[in-house]
């Protein structure tokens, strides 16, 4: 099963990365400690509107001495846009302290001290590991479970299976571009509610798209 799914991974990464070639985290950062704010903004929120709330943010709370000195009221100016803020705020002050505190100010590089951090689920962790400190990882979101489905990678609907499942059969190398050019995929062509199967590279080996043409 492995050797397959790792040909089938193969081909997927092959033609998305002619479509997308290497797909940048779209969240502004210029630090590690930027990027880990700015993943726990985006829950339930675009990365558009993320990066405006950033803008204003980070001139005000740059780094993680500044923001561990504030309070939630403080921050709650900022991101009051985004969904859940008073809970976002709440959790990046605590954040910051517990970095402050237990990490020397410097955000932790390693999988169990990140998740260690409030707001930091294991998807967001990778983003971190992945994006700020070239740690392979394979985040796993809304849009990577629904294509791992569609096409044939795993029909798991756990985060943590699918991560494993992909990790364990293509090399770390790939994992984190991977993540980003199925993602982008899901955004642009590979929609939950229509996806636009005839544009798309990959319905010769997609078993959503074989299954739909057989109930034509």
């Amino acid at each position: 099963m492995t050797e397959a799914l790792s040909k089938r991974l193969a081909k997927i990464y092959e033609e998305l990365f002619k479509l997308y070639g290497r797909v940048e985290c779209p969240l502004h950062h210029e630090t590690p400690f930027q990027l880990l704010v700015a993943t726990i903004i985006s829950a339930q929120c675009t990365d558009l509107r993320v990066n405006k709330i950033t803008a204003g943010l980070f001139k005000k709370y740059p780094d993680v001495q500044s923001m561990a000195t504030s309070e939630p009221e403080d921050i709650e100016t900022y991101i009051r846009s985004a969904g859940l803020f008073r809970a976002k705020a709440r959790n990046l002050v605590n954040a910051a302290r517990k970095i402050q505190n237990d990490f020397n100010g410097e955000v932790p590089q390693k999988m169990s001290e990140l998740t260690s951090l409030p707001g930091i689920g294991r998807k967001t962790a990778n983003v971190i590991l992945g994006n700020a400190f070239d740690i392979p990882g394979f985040p796993v979101d809304t849009h990577v479970l629904r294509l791992s489905g569609r096409l044939g990678i795993s029909t798991s609907r756990n985060p943590v299976h699918v991560e494993k499942t992909v990790t364990a059969a293509i090399a770390p190398q790939y994992w984190v571009n991977l993540s980003h050019l199925l993602i982008q995929h899901g955004r642009k062509v590979c929609k939950a509610g229509k996806p636009a199967c005839q544009e798309c590279p990959l319905r010769t080996i997609c078993d959503y798209y074989r299954n739909r043409d057989r109930q034509c």
